[in-house]
């Protein structure tokens, strides 16, 4: 039995309490995993729109192509050069001002004189524009970023000047550092870093042999967003314009957008200028932080610090489904835990029964052998002296032939338990069922029983009553329940050889009639009461205390007495020893 259950824990209880362990610390992770999954896809939302932020911007500078194409298509460029702003302005509404420069420093639109916006524009651009000095700005063009040798030679002519590289700027102390900061540090340093940075150039080194492009500075914390264009029959002249911001932004609420039937309806997408102001949001009507998103995305070089920001309507929401996750796992790993506990005590308790049942089925064979080779040996002797004429006296003789009567009795009973016990487990066990008088029952079988027990010193009390008592069951079966009662009082008396036999009707619960029989004998220990009642199961299980008997006797008792609709029960008698109740329903008519 140790053994069995030294292997049950170590191949499976261990294993499922370590499975259970891990289980409970991946609850951990699990709001981290949920808040992760949830910035990943706020995070795509917000790089899907910056992506559709900039395929505007592209097309719209395609469109600027187009216009200044068309222009060109009936004149030459010097020809159209001086009434571009104004011939723009008509064509495209999206230009705020049109402007013509060669590559040589010599600027053809917007008049200076013409109105107030060109007169402006002129004169916060027309150096960076002829090339006459660098300024900061954001840039794009298709033929990438400025040479970076280039930029280097300007920063050796002008100390503390800023240099960037194509996807990462750093100032000069951070790219002198560059080589003794750790992986992770420095990967911070980028993470924390802006990817749009400003870089000093003059107008010529941006346009350099590209063919259009796009410009953005700030000018009195401003943003100017130019397009130009170099068409490919006079690539010195440069076709630009401002861009109308307003007009611009107007085009970009339109694309800052997220469908209400998707999954992502619980988010608010607010498009952010460069001072984190709203310029756009899918919810008008919501409030937050705006400088703190939950996840962000840089438009670029075309609208510098701008963003596409994500913020939750219910910052709250995922945190509490992620404790619900948690809480609900937690509740499963506990109901798999107590039902592998639960499962496994089950296992050991019916291990243990079928140990013990195993135990009593050899015992029930050693106890079968003993009662079978007892009443066998006794007949044998006997019947032995008396058919070779040994035994002359008249008395002797009927005293050896009564000895072999019982012993066959006995060992009839015996062999009659053990095939109706073998009957009811296979569910072959028939009754014949009629109406019959209790009373005249029990007086038949007692007489019957009655020279055995007296031969062996027993006092044999009967109170029945005089009118007879109707039950419906099978006459010979009931007699066997009263054979067996006696026959266990018999077996576990003391020095008091008495048994007692009372038939009387109860009224509560309900209407029956009680057979008990009762014993001073050595009674039953506590805590056995219905153990007795079972297969094989013997209070005084040993063949060395001299008690014989089966194990069946109380288990056909009861079986055929609930077959009939009753019971068998145990009671301990007052004054000492064992009373034994047969209780059956009466029939209709009580006596007759």
């Amino acid at each position: 039995m140790k053994k069995v259950a030294l292997v049950f824990v170590l191949a499976v209880f261990v294993p499922s309490l370590v499975l259970a362990w891990l289980a409970v610390r991946s609850l951990r992770d699990q709001q981290f995993a949920l808040e992760r999954q949830q910035s990943l896809l706020c995070q795509g939302v917000a790089d899907s729109l910056a992506e559709k932020i900039n395929g505007l911007l592209s097309e719209h500078q395609r469109d600027f192509a187009r216009q200044v194409e068309a222009l060109l298509a009936d004149s030459k460029p010097l020809d159209i050069a001086g009434a571009f702003d104004n011939r723009l302005r008509q064509g495209w509404p999206l230009a705020e001002v049109g402007f013509v420069v060669s590559l040589d420093g010599q600027v053809y639109s917007p008049d200076l004189f013409d109105r107030a916006e060109a007169r402006r524009f002129r004169l916060e651009n027309d150096k960076f524009l002829c090339s006459r000095e660098s300024v900061a700005v954001y840039w794009n063009s298709p033929k990438g970023a400025i040479n970076l040798s280039q930029l280097d030679q300007k920063e050796a002519a002008q100390p503390g000047q800023q240099i960037y590289d194509n996807n990462y700027k750093f100032s000069k102390e951070q790219k002198q550092a560059r080589n003794v900061m750790p992986q992770q540090t420095l990967q911070a340093a980028i993470d924390n870093t802006s990817r749009i940075s400003p870089a000093e150039a003059e107008f010529r080194q941006l346009v350099g042999d590209s063919t259009e492009g796009t410009v953005a500075r700030f000018l009195q914390n401003k943003l100017n967003l130019m397009f130009w264009y170099r068409p490919s029959r006079d690539p010195q002249l440069v076709f630009g314009a401002l861009l109308n911001l307003p007009r611009l932004t107007d085009d970009l609420r339109n694309v800052v957008s997220v469908d209400p039937q998707s999954p992502l309806n619980e988010i608010c997408v607010a498009l952010l200028d460069d001072s984190t102001r709203v310029v756009a949001t899918t919810k008008p009507v919501f409030r937050a932080n705006w400088k703190r998103p939950f996840a962000a995305a840089e438009i670029g070089e075309a609208l510098p610090h701008w963003e596409v920001a994500v913020y939750l309507l219910n910052p709250g929401k995922f945190s509490q489904s992620a404790q619900a996750i948690k809480a609900t796992l937690g509740l499963l790993i506990a109901v798999l835990v107590l039902a592998i506990g639960i499962g496994g005590g089950l296992i050991v308790t019916d291990l243990k029964r079928q140990l013990a049942l195993a135990r009593q089925k050899t015992d029930f064979v050693s106890n079968v052998s003993h009662e079978l080779k007892t009443p066998l040996t006794s007949i044998r002797m006997f019947s032995e002296l008396l058919a070779d004429g040994r035994v002359i006296d008249k008395e002797k003789q009927r005293s050896y032939l009564g000895i072999i009567t019982a012993e066959t009795a006995r060992l009839t009973r015996l062999i009659n338990n053990v095939l109706d016990f073998s009957r009811m487990e296979r569910g072959e066990k028939k009754y014949n069922f009629a109406r019959c008088d209790l009373v005249a029952v029990v007086h038949e079988t007692i007489e019957s029983y009655r020279p055995h027990l007296e031969q062996n010193g027993f006092k044999l009390a009967c109170e029945l009553p005089e009118s007879p008592v109707f039950v419906n069951g099978d006459r010979d079966a009931l007699a066997q329940i009263v054979v067996n009662l006696i026959s266990n009082a018999e077996k576990y008396c003391n020095e008091q050889k008495e048994v007692r036999v009372e038939l009387c009707r109860q009224e509560r619960p309900l209407p029956h009639v009680e057979v008990r029989v009762l014993d001073r004998g050595c009674g039953v220990p506590k805590g056995c009461e219905e153990k007795i009642f079972e297969q094989f199961y013997r209070a005084h299980d040993s063949l060395s205390s001299g008690v014989q008997g089966s194990g069946l006797g109380l288990t056909l008792a009861r079986q055929i007495a609930r077959a009939h609709g009753g019971d068998v029960v145990y009671e301990v008698r007052e004054g000492g020893g064992s009373c034994f109740l047969l209780r059956l329903p009466v029939s209709p008519n009580w006596s007759e």
